[in-house]
């Protein structure tokens, strides 16, 4: 599984240098969505962990009529110039957004935690005056990435999760905590739900599934 998400993000780079937001990666499985007409519930934007989800757990999409559109590699930058094709366009319900990771990863380079957090706050705000509701989510655990060691990026993935955490209070949207639950001592990934430290297993996105299900069905009381 973990040379397949390398191989994903290395293709994604060299895609995203013809197409830096890659929106060649959906252009077909949303063309054929306005076409059906089909009332899609929600979408799930995000990296490689959700691209990984909705592979690895279809049924789960296709049973609550959700949608994926994760790309391997990708930082928000990238995923808020995709948000109107990937997102918007689609019509859902609901966006549920959990982006962050490779931004700390420094993929496309150095970012802040405030700039990270503004392409967070200007895809919900897109959302929005969409009418489309929005639900944002923690950045899972991770104590280090296998493809850029030595960032220590536990504790900047704390700080961040602060941050959409607060934001999401401040605008009355759903917060997911996935990091509470699926951490181990040292703020990364518990090894139950994760063979390279980053990316869920089948186990971690059953977990995953049952934290945000569980949170969307209070949110609706």
């Amino acid at each position: 599984m973990k040379l397949v998400y390398m191989a994903a993000i290395i293709f994604s780079t060299a895609v995203m240098g013809q197409d830096f937001a890659n929106f060649a990666k959906y252009e077909k499985q949303n063309q054929e969505l306005k076409t059906e007409k089909k009332k899609v519930e929600s979408v799930f934007m995000g990296d490689s962990i959700t691209e990984g989800w909705a592979t690895t757990d279809p049924s789960f999409f296709k049973n609550n009529n959700f949608v994926g559109r994760g790309i391997g590699g990708q930082v928000t930058s990238q995923m808020l110039l995709r948000f109107r094709e990937d997102v918007i366009n689609l019509k859902p319900k609901q966006v549920i957004i959990l982006a962050g990771t490779n931004d700390i990863a420094e993929n496309q380079g150095p970012i802040s935690l405030d700039k990270i957090l503004g392409n967070i706050v200007s895809m919900t705000e897109l959302a929005k005056a969409n009418n489309i509701s929005v639900v944002l989510c923690s950045v899972l655990p991770a104590y280090d990435f296998g493809w850029r060691k030595g960032l220590q990026p536990a504790e900047k993935v704390i700080a961040l999760n602060k941050m959409i955490e607060n934001y999401a209070k401040k605008e009355h949207i759903p917060y997911i905590d996935y990091h509470a639950q699926m951490k181990d001592s040292r703020n990364g990934l518990d090894k139950i739900y994760t063979e390279d430290e980053i990316h869920p297993t089948a186990e971690g996105y059953e977990k995953m599934e049952a934290i945000l299900m569980k949170k969307l069905a209070s949110s609706k009381k």
